[in-house]
């Protein structure tokens, strides 16, 4: 009976990380419609005289605050999919073949001289190409696209629940920010250990574990900051619930594994997360259905704090206290 709830979680939380790609179509006109009618000056005739007197700053927010979610979505795929993901393409598959038949054609049909300028050419093409192309517009993407996730995950928050919570102070906020990216890191050091593992069978199961739980943290990350959440009651709610979490993530981490190279995995992962971002959003996760608490963070945990504690210093007494 327990083994037939997890499972139904699961593909619960399956179900819910695919509403984004639905919601996402309608959402902008639902959040146009709430804000249309908020500013509606017959929405209460008590406040006339205070709307005419407002109506010019509400006229300048509404033109600032227009709906945006499904076009933040389709700058994402156009700059990581039509300029970063079209750029490795064609620099793999067009530029470098191009180059090889002339380096062919100029060497006289000599394959042997041709071939031994080819593998001296190649790897300077390549090398020059990721120095001067492929890592700053990598670098330039993951800075712009944090910005446009935390737009969309703004932007649909304040619609389905309010303005978010103000719960942390500047130094609180930046060292909740600064932990929360060690965590991250070390618990995707953590995902390419396990992968290792000689079983392969097992080290897969245990990776898109990992990975699952991963992503779920990340897409729901936006929304309990928001709500005021510390970083460790949302790594403690995701290890309580893994069931939900593991089916939430899993379409994420398998869609991010089937290409090979890290930079186009880097482009699905970035086209594809703002549509999580909506769904977790808009999700209510299962919770209570399993007694047993994957601690899979724990490791990345006391590590980060050994490190925070010693370069930063201390942090407070709630937040070193996490089990």
């Amino acid at each position: 009976m327990a083994l037939t709830v997890i499972a139904k979680t699961i593909l619960k939380g399956l179900s819910d990380s695919l509403k984004g790609t639905i919601t996402i179509f309608y959402l902008d006109k639902n959040i146009k419609d709430s804000r249309t009618q908020h500013n509606s000056p017959s929405r209460n005739l008590n406040l006339a005289l205070s709307s005419r007197l407002s109506s010019r700053q509400t006229l300048v927010t509404s033109k600032v605050e227009e709906p945006k979610i499904l076009w933040r979505t389709f700058q994402c795929c156009l700059l990581n999919g039509g300029v970063f993901w079209l750029s490795l393409v064609l620099f793999e598959y067009l530029l470098l073949p191009t180059l090889k038949h002339v380096l062919l054609y100029l060497a006289f049909n000599n394959s042997t001289l041709g071939s031994y300028i080819w593998e001296i050419t190649k790897p300077c093409l390549n090398w020059t190409f990721g120095v001067i192309w492929v890592l700053p517009l990598f670098i330039l993407s993951k800075v712009i696209n944090s910005l446009w996730f935390q737009d969309i995950a703004d932007s649909a928050y304040r619609f389905s629940r309010g303005r978010p919570k103000q719960a942390f102070s500047v130094s609180k906020l930046v060292a909740d920010t600064l932990f929360s990216i060690m965590i991250q890191t070390f618990f995707l050091v953590q995902c390419m250990v396990v992968s290792q593992l000689p079983n392969f069978f097992i080290a897969q199961i245990l990776y898109h574990l990992h990975m699952s739980l991963l992503y779920s943290l990340c897409s729901f990350e936006y929304k309990w900051y928001n709500m005021g959440w510390e970083l460790h009651k949302r790594l403690t709610y995701i290890e309580s619930n893994w069931p939900y979490f593991l089916g939430f993530g899993l379409p994420l981490s398998v869609l991010t594994a089937i290409p090979s190279p890290y930079f186009i995995s880097g482009c699905v992962f970035s086209m594809l997360f703002p549509l999580f971002i909506i769904s977790a959003n808009e999700a209510e996760p299962v919770t209570n259905v399993c007694d047993i608490n994957l601690q899979l963070f724990s490791p990345v945990i006391a590590l980060s704090n050994a490190l925070f504690n010693r370069t930063i210093g201390p942090r407070p007494k709630e937040e070193r206290t996490m089990r």
